[in-house]
């Protein structure tokens, strides 16, 4: 059996998710971005007990079918920008189709419906949010973020990241030092 968990987008979560179960004595095999895979169905107690410590945590179990797909796009795209190494080979389209076995028209109309942004939209956020991250951590130049987001050049990224924040990523950088000073 498979659960299906909304918000869950980083190693903390899967961490936080691993320990809940465990606290609620309930048996899993595999716990990844988004789901939980477990050896039998869940009895109705076990799933409300799970579903409140969850919450608290601002996870959420997820049951329609609509909400499990929104969020498995929502990952795709998380996995693609805070944890892939190699850029995409294919376009976004194709590879989230790809990936959730449904028609990209299918899967771009549900998430505009529901999240308001295209799926392109919300891509770029999450990369330019990413980005903002890492010019934050003060580690890695313009030139080495780019290379590490697959941007093709500094000048998209910085055109990019200007479009989306209304500033250039070194007045972003300079406005973040002045504030941490």
């Amino acid at each position: 059996m498979k659960l299906f968990i909304k918000n869950m987008v980083c190693t903390r979560c899967k961490m936080v998710v691993r320990s809940t179960l465990e606290e609620l004595d309930i048996p899993f095999t595999v716990v990844e971005l988004g789901m939980v895979q477990m050896p039998a169905e869940l009895s109705a107690e076990s799933r409300i007990k799970l579903s409140a410590s969850l919450e608290k945590a601002g996870l959420e179990l997820m049951d329609d079918n609509r909400s499990v797909l929104i969020e498995k796009i929502r990952l795709v795209i998380i996995e693609l920008v805070y944890y892939s190494e190699d850029p995409l080979q294919v376009n976004l389209s194709v590879h989230l189709s790809e990936k959730l076995n449904h028609n990209y028209t299918y899967l771009a109309n549900l998430f505009s419906s529901i999240k308001g942004i295209t799926i392109e939209q919300y891509f770029i956020t999450q990369k330019i949010e990413r980005v903002k991250e890492l010019i934050v951590y003060d580690e890695l130049n313009l030139t080495e973020i780019a290379n590490l987001l697959h941007y093709s050049s500094i000048g998209h990224l910085s055109n990019q990241f200007k479009k989306v924040t209304g500033l250039s990523p070194s007045h972003f950088r300079k406005i973040k030092r002045n504030n941490y000073d």
